[in-house]
């Protein structure tokens, strides 16, 4: 499928805001030619033929996205520094406020803290307009397309506050177009308030959204999805059969598979396979290299190597640590799509064979193609998709959660899947689980998770819903980590003084 499809979403016809989320499986594109989503032309002014009067806003919700604030060095440093499997790199003296993240407590005037908090606002006030526009519709559009619309956005929104809680607990809950994106006068609702919410708006997305979008529309939500996030969100409240049966949907939707060998995923060509559940997507070509109006993504060059000429493809931030090169079985394959050493023992995919870096290794699952970097004229991937939810990431949750509820041959079953898969035909490799007793088999599904979700912005979330942050953060070094406190991030400090006090620091801070 070809990313050649353009959204309209302009009355004006010069506004072009690129469309932030993948959820569309199985497909096939050719990706160096590939256009970017949401541009207004001539040809389907004032919106493209089977679309409808409200995609100029939800495009707008969608491109949010991809912003510095929501996928830049808050988000990395938030979901995947914080961890145990993973160090701040770059170099020693680098980046103050990631150090903070990697080294622990991250103060209330760390920068990343109030780019997060504002950019997911923002994010949500976008999803908020779509929502007023329905509801005002001027129109006349049919019943179905505004529920559509609606569906989208709250979606769009569910996982909007599906990060915040997770990040600062305690957050102000806004349900309406707002004009301050910072809610820094509105009172914080308890966490359990905030939950309720968001399965309220995925279930409403889950209902109404279709389960597969014309392959024009890579890019759009679907109702795999919403319930996929919404099995997520069960989990986070442990209620196990509810996760079970919402996982199980997407399971036997029949739309998504683990066909895409592991060591493709991670790939230009791999993006939008029939594991993909969402991602959010990106775009750059020769005219518009390191553009974020265009639908460019900072989030691969933060990471990539910082090397020193053609291996020079980022910042080097966000590095795998040797607690995670560790974790890995014997000969499991994962390991080299998750981890570039350097120097290289063995050329990459590419053929393209690292020297000595500054850092000895890196996230695999940024790194680009050549030719895309030569067809672009850039180095630093700005084209790069963000894989958000995986098909693997849902069985895994089915077997937690079948597991928990003592449905061990279940979890036995899904778990086997995930496994089987990264043995990619190797029979003396990553040997089958088979236990019955349900701690050895939650311990075996925790290890299974950091492993095929390594680097991708679970792991931190993971141990700190476990119960086991402390223990994993002060096995890998992080020796001031502490659950009671650090488990979320403080409340910006700009935002609490902005509220003249009406909002409240998380506790140890």
């Amino acid at each position: 499928m070809d990313k050649s499809y353009k959204f309209g979403i302009s009355r004006c016809g010069l506004l072009m805001l690129v469309i932030a989320w993948g959820t569309f499986s199985g497909c096939s594109k050719n990706f160096l030619n590939r256009q970017p989503l949401g541009q207004y032309t001539t040809g389907n002014y004032p919106y493209p033929k089977g679309q409808g009067p409200f995609d100029q806003y939800i495009f707008a919700a969608y491109a949010s996205l991809r912003t510095y604030q929501c996928t830049g060095f808050g988000y990395i440093g938030a979901v995947s520094i914080r961890s145990d499997d993973a160090d701040k790199g770059s170099t020693p003296a680098d980046g103050a406020v990631q150090i903070q993240m990697d080294n622990f407590p991250v103060m209330p005037d760390n920068s990343l803290c109030n780019d997060l908090w504002t950019g997911y606002y923002a994010a949500i006030n976008n999803c908020n307009i779509v929502l007023h526009q329905v509801a005002i519709d001027s129109t006349h559009a049919s019943e179905a397309v505004k529920m559509e619309a609606e569906a989208e956005a709250r979606f769009l929104r569910g996982y909007d506050y599906f990060m915040l809680v997770r990040l600062f607990g305690n957050i102000p809950l806004i349900d309406s177009v707002s004009s301050s994106i910072s809610a820094s006068n509105i009172p914080q609702s308890p966490s359990s308030v905030i939950y309720a919410f968001i399965k309220e708006d995925l279930q409403f997305a889950a209902a109404h959204l279709p389960l597969q979008w014309p392959d024009q529309y890579i890019g759009r939500a679907t109702s795999g999805a919403a319930n996929g996030m919404l099995a997520k969100v069960y989990l986070y409240e442990k209620k196990w059969q509810q996760a079970m049966a919402t996982a199980d949907i997407v399971i036997n939707s029949g739309v998504y598979n683990l066909n895409t060998p592991y060591d493709q995923i991670f790939t230009e060509a791999g993006e939008n396979g029939s594991g993909s559940v969402f991602e959010i997507q990106a775009y750059a070509d020769a005219n518009h290299k390191e553009d974020v109006n265009y639908g460019g993504c900072q989030y691969a060059e933060l990471q990539g190597v910082r090397g020193s000429s053609w291996d020079n493809l980022g910042w080097g931030f966000n590095d795998p640590s040797m607690q995670l090169v560790n974790a890995y079985e014997p000969g499991d394959p994962r390991e080299s799509s998750t981890i570039l050493f350097c120097p290289g023992t063995q050329p990459t995919r590419y053929g393209e064979l690292f020297p000595a870096e500054p850092n000895p290794r890196y996230n695999m699952k940024v790194y680009t193609d050549p030719a895309w970097r030569k067809k672009v004229g850039d180095q630093f991937g700005w084209w790069w998709n963000v894989r958000i939810l995986r098909y693997s990431d849902v069985l895994l949750m089915y077997a937690e959660a079948a597991n928990e509820t003592g449905q061990t041959d279940d979890a036995l079953g899904a778990l086997e899947q995930v496994r089987n898969r990264a043995r990619n035909g190797n029979p003396n490799i990553l040997p089958e689980i088979t236990t019955q007793n349900q701690d050895a088999l939650r311990h075996a599904i925790w290890h299974e998770r950091r492993i095929e979700l390594a680097m991708e912005g679970e792991r931190f979330f993971d141990i700190v819903r476990w119960g086991i942050a402390d223990s994993c953060e002060h096995a890998d070094g992080k020796m001031n980590f502490e659950a009671a406190r650090d488990g979320l991030l403080p409340v910006p400090q700009q935002q609490i003084d902005l509220s003249k006090g009406v909002l409240k620091q998380n506790p140890g801070y």
